[in-house]
């Protein structure tokens, strides 16, 4: 089974900074893309940055400039660094994978909160 693990969430001041990482696990098969979302209580879920299998990443306009999202080990990790942070990037942060068969797996969820 595929396992998503985030870590690295916490509380930080606001124009702090943190890192957030995802240990990917229990896939064989080719990926289409990785990346982060998040969510803050009662609203929708917020893409942030994914990269594709070409190494190729994007960001959502609200963290451009901000965040940057790296890969390594083979694509088993997937890191999320989160600099100037604002009080409204306060949610939880999920890490997600979608495979080239459309199936989509995310971990459970790290909590940062800022202010």
């Amino acid at each position: 089974d595929v396992q998503l693990v985030e870590s690295g969430g916490g509380s930080v001041q606001a124009g702090g900074s943190l890192r957030l990482s995802c240990a990917v696990s229990g896939y064989t098969y080719s990926t289409y893309c990785m990346g982060w979302f998040r969510q803050r209580p009662g609203e929708e879920r917020e893409g942030l940055a994914a990269i594709d299998s070409d190494g190729r990443t994007s960001y959502a306009d609200s963290v451009k400039g901000r965040f940057i999202l790296t890969q390594d080990n083979a694509k088993a990790t997937l890191h999320l660094q989160m600099n100037s942070l604002k009080v409204e990037d306060t949610a939880v942060y999920y890490c997600f994978v979608i495979f080239d068969s459309g199936y989509v797996s995310r971990g459970q969820g790290t909590q940062v909160t800022v202010s």
